[in-house]
């Protein structure tokens, strides 16, 4: 049995990115010591999510790889003996930014990295504005734990991107995310979009036979104040977003680790932050899919047309 203990942190947010990182290689530590051999970080983990809006000052938080972030949770992966997926904000050259994870191995070097593909443009989720879509491909990353499928976020809806990750034999499907509640939804409609989500997921793992790993983070972090969305003035009042629309994103945490059957093997509070350490059989994969072998059933000579954008 191939056993894997992975490390998840759940973290809240502020404007203060020194406290942000200092707070996380606090939990590296922790979970290191508890006997983590593998630490998954949520999506843009050092900042505040700052694509609520759209302002040109914001690209100033971006970074080459490698640079200081990859070098500090470097140092931390080599220390502690783990391998961390970290989650940055790059700058690649002058106006080319990217989403991007970067797993560092228990030596400290960069193991790999994946630019998030699928790039989301929706209310209080302005990611065109910043991210360049990644050009490296759905390809996994070889560390001494195993091949990771990394992919990120708004990744998480496509069965395309999970299934080409498997393929190539990813052993577990990682997603850092960063998503959460609009204030204007109903109670109840801000509940199937939760649902929604975990369950396209646990299909994922269902559909490939893979575990998925998932991190969110969690607690309210509201919209900033610029000349942009809000003036303040009567003048802008009837083309300003709503008072009630500047409360920003509540994130809806839910982080949680599921078997090759879906299963969920942990879920994370809704509300809280949250440290754990989740104990995975890598060989299950196998024997799962000896029971349901999908693979063997594709048929790839029929599936042609998947590469059009719609069937008319």
């Amino acid at each position: 049995m191939k056993e894997l203990k992975i490390g998840f942190l759940q973290q809240h947010n502020t404007a203060d990115t020194k406290d942000n990182i200092l707070r996380l290689a606090e939990g590296i530590s922790d979970l290191a010591k508890r006997g983590a051999q593998l630490i998954v970080l949520q999506e843009l983990h050092n900042s505040l999510y700052f694509c609520q809006t759209e302002d040109v000052n914001n690209f100033d938080l971006a970074e080459p790889i490698p640079g200081p972030s990859t070098k500090f949770f470097g140092d931390l992966a080599r220390q502690f003996g783990v391998v961390i997926v970290t989650s940055l904000f790059e700058k690649r050259a002058p106006g080319v930014y990217h989403n991007t994870a970067v797993v560092l191995e228990r030596d400290g070097s960069i193991a790999g990295t994946y630019r998030k593909m699928h790039i989301p443009d929706d209310p209080a989720y302005y990611e065109k504005f910043y991210f360049t879509p990644g050009d490296l491909g759905f390809h996994p990353i070889q560390t001494s734990v195993g091949r990771l499928g990394v992919l990120v976020c708004w990744d998480q809806w496509y069965p395309e991107a999970a299934r080409l990750m498997a393929l190539q034999g990813a052993e577990l499907l990682i997603y850092p995310t960063a998503i959460g509640y609009a204030p204007e939804d109903t109670p109840e409609e801000q509940q199937r979009q939760r649902i929604a989500w975990q369950t396209v997921q646990r299909g994922h793992a269902v559909a490939n036979g893979l575990p998925v790993i998932t991190v969110n983070r969690v607690g309210r972090e509201s919209l900033p104040l610029t000349p942009s969305n809000w003036r303040g003035d009567s003048a802008a009042e009837e083309t300003s977003p709503s008072r009630e629309k500047m409360e920003g994103i509540l994130f809806w945490g839910t982080s949680f680790v599921a078997g090759p059957q879906g299963e969920i093997l942990y879920e994370a509070s809704t509300d809280e932050e949250e440290s754990i350490i989740v104990e995975l059989d890598l060989d299950h994969s196998e024997q799962v899919r000896r029971w349901w072998p999908f693979f063997r059933d594709r048929r790839i000579d029929a599936y042609n047309d998947i590469l059009r954008r719609f069937i008319d």
